[in-house]
């Protein structure tokens, strides 16, 4: 086997990939997209780009979280919210946004998972936190799923107290659906 010949697969491969993470990237899908727009909203990622300095000054983190998880129930695409690192103002902040287009931005055991995920980070590096709220709460055909767990929907409370008694300043934007748990965030 010759060098092009092993460069072909992987060229393959990475190509894979990349319309993998654009389709990551949509969300709930295109239609999704079309109705939060005519609905006069953005969506998660149009948010933080206008909220952060540039988009080059945006890392995302956990962007393939839930991938391939809950087929049964159409999918969690990044487990339904955008979490990352972003400077606003020249100072870096841990952004946390609801993905209204999957699933109305509902609560998967995993979106629980990815927001402690970044909540334990800004409370390590002693970031700010910016929630951009826009969900129907939890999951309900999972909901029993969400709550049981440390790692899971009340620990993002029980962090928000450490958090806030921490001095680390938290807030949050109410950007579409507010229902239930999601109405407790700072």
């Amino acid at each position: 086997m010759t060098a092009t010949h092993a460069i072909n697969p992987l060229r393959e491969l990475v190509e894979e990939f990349r319309q993998t993470e654009k389709q990551v990237r949509l969300g709930g899908g295109t239609k999704a997209i079309d109705r939060q727009h005519e609905k006069g909203r953005l969506t998660a990622r149009e948010r933080i780009e206008l909220l952060v300095d540039g988009p080059e000054v945006f890392q995302e983190l956990g962007l393939w979280a839930a991938h391939k998880m809950y087929a049964e129930h159409g999918g969690a695409p990044a487990a339904g919210v955008v979490t990352g690192i972003g400077r606003i103002h020249g100072r870096p902040h841990m952004v946390i946004a609801n993905d209204a287009t999957v699933k109305a931005g509902a609560f998967f055991p995993m979106t629980c998972k990815k927001i402690i995920r970044a909540q334990t980070i800004a409370m390590m590096a002693r970031l700010p936190l910016v929630y951009l709220v826009d969900s129907a709460g939890v999951f309900l055909p999972l909901q029993e799923d969400v709550f049981p767990d440390t790692d899971d929907f009340g620990r993002i409370f029980r962090n928000n107290a450490v958090i806030s008694a921490a001095g680390i300043p938290q807030i949050a934007a109410i950007m579409g659906y507010c229902v239930a748990g999601g109405g407790y965030l700072p």
